[in-house]
């Protein structure tokens, strides 16, 4: 990641994708004063980092913005050695996130089965979501309830759209912790899981989000997957700030 990160033409596909996420290669090239093969280079190099992910939409291939790997980095380095940074660190997070469409990308080294049931099951969901667990039947059509010990109602709730175990879940999503939120209205959270090796690749998209949403919606995303992935191959919880700060109040 880092090496991706050291030359200046991807720092600045990484703002023109900053700047409006999901674009195609023609867009991309319209911004570089060089030929379409090299930007396809380097967008190679961006998306072997998992710092861009591409997704098709009819025949267009579109480039999004992956903020997860820099979170590993706040989580693994900056929040250990120079807490100020964290700040910083996290506001340009909340940067890269911004869009209507979000796609997070994490590789775990652990079973399908075993990351499926760390999605669905409410206990094991509590220890890297913010302290929040999840009640359902987990059946097409069935809904789900986001609970927090601590929190007099839900955090948020939805349908189960789809349920294929371990495969693919995808849900309507409402935020009801706080009026801001609740007016943003339903989104759309998927989350597909693929074997790769003795390993799993997680993808979550949330998508439907109008225009502009509150980054409280999708922000936590980066945050809550790096949970996930540290809890199933350590058996420990993150102790991020954020981590701590929903855990002990929610809707903070």
């Amino acid at each position: 990641m880092f090496k991706a990160l050291a030359d200046p033409t991807r720092r600045s596909l990484l703002d023109d994708l900053f700047e409006r996420d999901g674009q195609t290669l023609s867009a991309l090239e319209r911004r570089l004063p060089m030929t379409r093969y090299g930007v396809m280079k380097h967008l190679r190099v961006l998306e072997e980092a998992g710092l861009v992910l591409t997704r098709r939409r009819g025949r267009e291939k579109l480039h999004f913005l992956n903020p997860v790997p820099i979170r590993l980095v706040h989580d693994r380095w900056v929040s250990k050695y120079a807490e100020p940074w964290a700040a910083t660190l996290s506001g340009l997070k909340h940067r890269l996130e911004y869009g209507m469409e979000k796609v997070f990308e994490i590789y775990i080294k652990t079973t399908p089965e075993r990351l499926w049931e760390a999605i669905t099951d409410s206990e094991m969901r509590q220890q890297y979501n913010f302290g929040v667990g999840v009640n359902s039947e987990w059946t097409p059509g069935s809904r789900y309830e986001g609970i927090h010990p601590l929190a007099p109602a839900l955090i948020c709730d939805g349908e189960n759209l789809e349920v294929d175990p371990p495969r693919r879940l995808v849900q309507s999503f409402n935020a009801l912790w706080s009026e801001d939120v609740k007016r943003e209205g339903t989104s759309r959270v998927t989350w597909e899981i693929e074997p790769v090796g003795d390993s799993c690749r997680l993808t979550v998209t949330h998508d439907q989000l109008r225009e502009a949403a509150n980054s409280q919606i999708y922000g936590g995303w980066p945050m809550i997957i790096s949970g996930l992935k540290t809890l199933l191959e350590t058996g420990q919880t993150l102790t991020t700030p954020g981590s701590l700060q929903y855990a002990q109040a929610p809707g903070g």
